[in-house]
């Protein structure tokens, strides 16, 4: 796969100076799990980055439950790590996928064409009993150039008008079946989904922790056009993202994720929503 790299691979470039790794371990509901597993062991000169604190902005009335982060806050902590546009940047996780799909997704909105994720996270990384660190790193500052990609961002007049017009991009529903049919939302205060958006759960790019291959996302998809554009939401915008990265993989061009999701759409109170008994 072109944006998934092994652990083999990240063993041999471990102390390449142009390469940095960004540890995204994250609990939704434990938001200080994340750093304190970073902090007890990580894979040896990673630099860690929150998802609340570095990966999101604040909560505000529209925006959804992990707005994109203020970019200039961003640029600053990529440039603390040493990161550039030059730099080699290898994501991940606990081998969840997302939260490195996060990470994955921001820095290519930022214009960075070198940033993967590592295929398995750290469970992987540890079962493969691969070395550790408790050190925390420190790099020389970078100058990080920001070029936006609003190729790949939907924003909220683009989701409305797609929902209102079917026949347009194609909507597809990150988050799990009952959410979707809204026969149950555990986090949010509506249920349902975006009128006209189909469910492709995100967990279903991944066995073990593992993403499937280019063959396997290709035919997660079968059933959608590669000509036509597709824009991909969840609950806030971070499980959306590892199918983002799959459907880039199967060979789609046109895609963009809708940051919000559907903790943004639910913010307007006049958007309609559909549920299984329609």
């Amino acid at each position: 796969m072109k944006y998934v790299i092994e652990k083999e691979w990240l063993l041999n470039k471990l102390n390449d100076s142009d390469v940095r790794i960004a540890d995204c371990r994250f609990k939704l509901g434990s938001p200080k799990e994340g750093h304190s597993l970073y902090s007890l062991n990580h894979i040896p000169n990673a630099i860690y980055f929150d998802l609340e604190k570095d990966l999101s902005g604040k909560v505000k009335e529209h925006g959804g439950r992990h707005p994109l982060p203020d970019l200039e806050q961003l640029k600053h902590a990529l440039e603390k790590a040493g990161i550039s546009r030059e730099t080699t940047v290898v994501a991940y996780d606990g081998g969840e996928g997302a939260f490195a799909s996060r990470f994955w997704w921001l820095l290519r909105y930022l214009g960075h064409e070198k940033v993967y994720i590592l295929n398995g996270g750290y469970k992987e990384w540890i079962n493969g009993e691969y070395p550790v660190s408790n050190e925390i790193q420190s790099y020389e500052p970078a100058i990080f150039n920001i070029e936006l990609q609003h190729d790949i961002l939907a924003p909220y007049e683009e989701v409305k008008s797609q929902s209102e017009n079917y026949g347009g991009a194609v909507l597809i529903d990150s988050r799990e079946a009952k959410r979707y049919l809204g026969l149950e939302e555990p986090i949010d205060k509506k249920a349902g989904h975006i009128p006209g958006a189909i469910n492709k759960v995100w967990l279903e790019a991944y066995e073990n922790g593992r993403f499937h291959d280019i063959q396997d996302q290709e035919k997660r998809f079968a059933e959608i056009d590669k000509n036509k554009p597709v824009i991909v939401y969840c609950g806030s915008g971070v499980t959306a993202a590892p199918n983002f990265l799959a459907l880039i993989e199967a060979g789609y061009s046109n895609v963009k994720l809708y940051a919000g999701s559907f903790s943004d759409w639910i913010s307007y109170e006049d958007n309609e929503i559909e549920t299984v008994e329609k």
